[in-house]
This record gives structure tokens, sequence and C-alpha cells, in this order.
């Protein structure tokens, strides 16, 4: 059962609470307008805020982004809606669309609760972890992770027993199971598309043993180690908890592949990959790190540099096409790496006892789905159609409505936070002039 709420107007729609989405909401509202930011996940802060480092200065991400989620947060010109999705928009006139948001019941009053983690500590049920990306587990009552904003418990009511220890325990009362879906009809007079991407699936390529090999692991469940808001002390390989001696990147897995529907370049891989690998190196001394590899593209300003700097650390780089790995006949959990030495015309085989696959990039096509009376173009690659890349990268097909960030295609950080700029920019413009 659903609650209907209407009559709800904004001067800007903002879907995607990532990066671009909160830069884009963030610069609107500082310019006066009224914006809601829908977000389909607990927190705002959207991938960014789960990393360790960033490209090639080695900032710290999550000192770069939660200063940045807390000023989103706290600014009287944005409403929030997390646990929300966009089921519908329909553009009625210029300047007047219409949007039907579906808000999902966090089944905590996010006003009362104190973060305190007294639900967690009493809940008897324990599920993987989607935000240290299935690493290590959490109970049904939970706070996403330590930086999140909002920072209020929530109940995987998938995974709930309704046992009722978190009420028994709830200082607040803040636990309420009343709560419903709400479906809310709103009006808005321009709307930007900040739904970010996805990431490649390695379960479609079984030949890299991902989820049948417990030591391979993809490049985002190695972010989660190297992060602050870490789940273990220290750099651990899934299987049996030991720490890794020598190390292996997988390159272009899920991109430049057209066999798995994806034959673009993901331009992040290389070098995440890359600061990884330097971050390894200053967390485990005595580690080898290899990067097998096509091409590196160190395309951005400093990563030539970076790359080089790399190098000098004593990363190996190997210029090999991997066609296999499998596991050791030995039972220690090391795997055997078959590739192609591209330098030497050769096929090879190499040891390692951690992997990490550095999946690519996918289109999120959410956002075609948002609109029924009028097509939301994408191009070629299943990415949002920029109408004018060159001049106005931020216009779609429809007008009012614009893309920011990864929504559009591949992009690095600094990337995605201009292109939020462009975006805003042009929303700020179509509301004046219209």
């Amino acid at each position: 059962m659903s609650i209907l709420q209407k009559n709800i107007s904004f001067d800007a729609l903002v879907v995607g609470g990532g990066i671009a989405g909160g830069e884009a909401a963030l610069n609107l509202a500082t310019t006066g307008f009224k914006v809601l930011l829908v977000e389909k996940e607990l927190s705002i802060g959207g991938k960014m805020i789960m990393l360790s480092k960033v490209f090639p200065t080695l900032d710290c991400a999550a000192c770069i982004t939660t200063p940045k989620v807390s000023e989103i947060s706290r600014h009287p010109n944005i409403t929030i809606y997390t646990s929300s999705e966009v089921s519908n928009i329909d553009k009625i006139a210029e300047n007047n669309f219409e949007a039907t948001i579906i808000r999902k019941p966090r089944y905590v009053v996010i006003e009362d609760c104190t973060a305190c983690q007294l639900c967690e500590q009493a809940c008897p049920v324990s599920v993987p972890d989607q935000y240290q990306y299935n690493l290590v587990g959490r109970k049904a009552a939970f706070i996403p992770f330590s930086i999140a904003s909002p920072k209020a418990a929530a109940i995987d009511i998938d995974n709930c027993i309704l046992c009722g220890a978190c009420e028994k325990v709830c200082p607040t009362n803040c636990i309420d199971f009343t709560q419903e879906t709400e479906e809310i009809q709103i009006s808005v007079k321009t709307v930007i598309l900040a739904t970010g991407f996805k990431l490649f699936d390695p379960l479609l390529m079984p030949r890299y043993g991902y989820g049948l090999f417990k030591n391979v692991i993809t490049s985002m469940q190695m972010e989660r180690e190297l992060a602050p808001t870490r789940p273990f002390n220290t750099v651990l390989r899934p299987g049996d908890g030991k720490v890794p001696d020598k190390i292996a990147y997988v390159l272009c897995t899920g991109s430049r592949d057209a066999s798995i529907g994806n034959p673009i370049c993901s331009q992040i891989c290389c070098m995440y990959s890359i600061k990884q690998s330097q971050l390894l190196m200053g967390a485990l001394p005595m580690a080898d790190v290899t990067i097998y590899y096509l091409n590196i593209r160190s395309f951005g300003k400093g990563f030539e540099e970076f790359y080089q700097q790399a190098k000098g650390m004593g990363v190996n780089f190997v210029k090999g096409k991997i066609g296999k790995i499998r596991e050791t006949e030995n039972g220690n959990g090391n795997l055997i790496l078959r590739y192609e030495n591209i330098n030497e015309g050769i096929v090879k085989e190499a040891e390692h006892d951690m992997v990490i696959l550095s999946v690519g990039v996918l289109p999120n096509q959410d956002a075609s789905n948002f609109f029924k009376k009028e097509e939301l173009k994408l191009d070629s690659y299943k990415f949002i159609y920029q109408a004018d890349s060159l001049i106005s990268p931020a216009r779609t097909s429809i007008d009012g409505v614009f893309v920011a960030g990864t929504a559009s295609g591949p992009m690095d950080i600094p990337d995605s936070i201009l292109s939020a700029g462009s975006a805003s920019s042009e929303a700020i413009s179509y509301l004046i002039q219209k």
C-alpha cells in the first residue's frame, strides 16, 4: 500500500546523489533555486564516498566528499529524498515537468535517530554488507557506513525477522515498522539527470574465475580494503585472511571487449589500478604487484607522471592479454594466470596469490525509462545522448532536461564535477530564459 502526496513544487529535480548530482544541486541551490535531490541509496555521496584516494594526487576521497555532502545536506534550498526512485517524468510544457517519486520506507525516523548503533548490536540477523561489497557482513538493522549522510539506521525489511530486538533497545523510539511506501507527485521546471554508471559484472567472464575462486576480487572490493573506513585492519585476501605477497591486476575486465558488449574504453581503469598499486606498495612494502594490460592510457594532466612513478616504486607492468585464471592444485588458494605476453609473442603462465579484476564502466540505462511521452535518446553505447557535445554537452534530446557526470559517458571525478557545473549552468540559463 502506498501513500499518495501531491502539489509539491521545486525549481529543479536532480536525479542521482553522487558527486555530479550533488555538485549540480549545490550550484542551483546557491543561486537561489529550490532543488529536490533524489537518491536511490540510503546515503548521498555515490561511489566517490566509498573510495580510498583519488588519482593522480592521492588526496583522500572521503576528505573531499564528506564536506561537500555535509554542505548539500545542510543547504536550506535542497530537499533530499534517499531510498527513492523516479518512476515517471512528463513534460507538460516549457518550464513545466511533472514527476512521480517512489519513496521507500526506511522504517526509522531519521530526525530522531542518534546513530547509537544499539539496534545493530541487538539485531540477531547477519547478511552480506553491500556497502563493503560483500567482503564482510552486516545486521538487518544497520547504519550503511560510518560517514553516511544521513547518518541514521535503516531496517533491511527483506531480511528482518521482526523479532523486535531493535525496538526494545532504541533509546529514542525512532524505529517505526508502520512506515509505508510513498508515491509523491511533484512539479518542477527543469531536470538534471546524474544517474551515474554501473560497474561491469565479472561473472559475465567466467574464464576469470570470479565467484568461483575466493581470491579473485574486483577493483571496488580492493578499494574498500584500502579505504579509511575499510572492513579489515589491513589488506587481506578473502579466501583465508592471509596478507597477500604476490598481487595481480587484470586490466580491461569488461572494457574494450565487443564480445561482452562493451567495446569502448572506460577511461578510469588504468589510473585507478595504478593508484591502488601505489597504495598497496605503501601498505605491503614486501609485496609484488603486477599489472597485466593491453595499453596504458594515461591521457590526463599528471597521469603519465603518475604511471612512471608507479614504475619507479617497483610495480611490474606486463603487456599481455589474460586468457584464463585457475586455482593451483595444491589447495593453497593461489591462482595461475595464463596469458599472452604481447612483447615476446608467446603464451606464459604466472602464479599469484590474489587477483584484482579492474572492472569497467557500463551505462546506467534507468533514465531512459523515466520519460513515457517523449523519448530520451541514448547514444550508440547506451549512455544518455548529448545533443551538442561540443558547444552544450549537458543538453539532451528533451529541452529542459540536462545530463551530468558519467550518465553521458565514462569520465573521472574532475571531469564529472566539470560536467555537473555545465549541467547546472545550462539549467539556470533555461530557468531564467523561460
